[in-house]
């Protein structure tokens, strides 16, 4: 695989060539030259206006549904999106059937990554079946490729069994992920709570739900000095709790998801099922403090929680349909549409850099003899997904037909050159 890429800005802050418009030319899995007015007699010549090319994009959320649940998505689903979103890492959620809590289930997952161009890096589950009551051999996951550990869906709910999650990654320097959802608080809620959710007839969930578990969570980490990543969260408290337990030295990090930023709980009120997520949407004033907490730096990464659901499961009353969003072909052009002032280095820390830091992933950048592992994108062009243009096996996204500023030209990982 040869090829040539014209007159690209660079956007890698670890980078010589930052922030400069260059050639690049990669030759087999190596990026062999960067220049000006470069030339090789067998490449594929990319030449394109307006083009960014960064270190590959890396999701640190998404449900995959294989094996078990293949009629929402499959693994080689799920990469055909994530390639088409710009994404050359995924990490997959634990929550299948059977769930992914040893290592051979691990290495089932891991296995697709071996001639793909998105490398598929499984989440292992803290506890057995995810059902959190005992803890699942994690040292054994990790030794087979499982890239950090959650129950995913199903946050860990005692206090006493996450100390002892937390103290037994720290010994491999491992990451636990959990979502910050109380589930014994607004059991049952369809909705945030508040005005509309009471106007709208729905059971609500209170932002109590999150914050309360978020503020257990931080005590844990200060108690244990181990590493946690905090991911959906939702709310504008939340995020001053991440912050303050940064400034305190602490090992948290977070992410949030593109609907959050895009959605709050006012877009209920036509009952869009598509926008029935957990954590649900909140006020407005928490997605806008949400959005200035990416752009302040408190938000590490994004994560796309790509929770694929089939027609029956979305179809249908609001009550009864099944929460989640697919999200992998949007990620980036929703941030990007929303987030004007981003610079690149601020974007490419948020889709790339960041999650390869806190995850312990290996490094690249785009420099002469590194391992191309790429994304190429435009921050002006214009995202218009379709039905017929979605690669997920499901299509419960609420950005269908939306157009969205900033498109993704195409990922080079493993030896392959993917374009939408």
């Amino acid at each position: 695989m040869n090829i040539l890429l014209k007159q690209v800005l660079i956007t890698d802050p670890n980078s010589p060539f930052n922030g400069k418009v260059y050639d690049l030319i990669i030759e087999g899995s190596i990026i062999s030259n960067i220049g000006t007015n470069l030339t090789h007699d067998n490449a594929t010549i990319i030449d394109e206006p307006d083009l960014c090319v960064s270190p590959g994009w890396v999701d640190c959320f998404a449900h995959l549904a294989d094996p078990g649940y293949e009629f929402k998505e499959t693994i080689q689903s799920g990469i055909l999106a994530a390639a088409a979103g710009g994404f050359t890492r995924v990490f997959t959620l634990p929550n299948t059937k059977p769930v992914t809590d040893n290592k051979s289930l691990v290495e089932y997952a891991a296995k697709h990554s071996v001639n793909s161009p998105v490398q598929i890096q499984p989440i292992g589950a803290i506890t057995q079946k995810a059902e959190g009551k005992e803890l699942a051999e994690m040292y054994d996951m990790r030794h087979s490729g499982a890239v950090a550990f959650s129950d995913g869906l199903n946050p860990i709910q005692s206090p006493g069994l996450l100390i002892k999650a937390l103290q037994y990654v720290k010994a491999f320097d491992g990451v636990l992920i959990q979502m910050p959802i109380d589930n014994s608080i607004g059991a049952g809620g369809l909705m945030n709570e508040g005005i509309i959710s009471t106007r709208l007839g729905l059971p609500g969930i209170p932002a109590i739900a999150e914050e309360s578990i978020l503020r257990r969570d931080i005590e844990l980490v200060k108690y244990t000095g181990s590493k946690l990543h905090v991911t959906g969260i939702s709310t504008q408290q939340s995020l001053n709790l991440v912050r303050i337990a940064k400034k305190e030295g602490l090992q948290i990090t977070c992410s949030v998801t593109p609907y959050h930023l895009f959605f709050c709980e006012d877009d209920l009120q036509s009952y869009d099922t598509f926008l029935k997520v957990n954590p649900p949407l909140r006020s407005i004033n928490d997605m806008l403090a949400l959005r200035y907490g990416v752009l302040d730096g408190t938000v590490d990464c994004i994560a796309s929680h790509h929770f694929p659901q089939d027609w029956d499961h979305k179809i249908c009353e609001f009550e009864y349909a099944a929460f989640g969003m697919i999200g992998l072909q949007t990620s980036f052009a929703v941030v990007n549409h929303l987030l004007d002032k981003l610079t690149n280095d601020q974007l490419v820390k948020l889709f790339s850099l960041n999650a390869r830091n806190i995850f312990n992933l290996p490094t690249t950048n785009i420099s002469e003899g590194a391992v191309a592992e790429l994304t190429i994108y435009h921050r002006k062009n214009i995202t218009l997904l379709k039905k017929e243009q979605n690669k997920s096996k499901s299509v419960n996204s609420a950005f269908i037909e939306k157009a969205l500023n900033g498109k993704v030209y195409g990922i080079i990982n493993n030896q392959q050159f993917i374009t939408n």
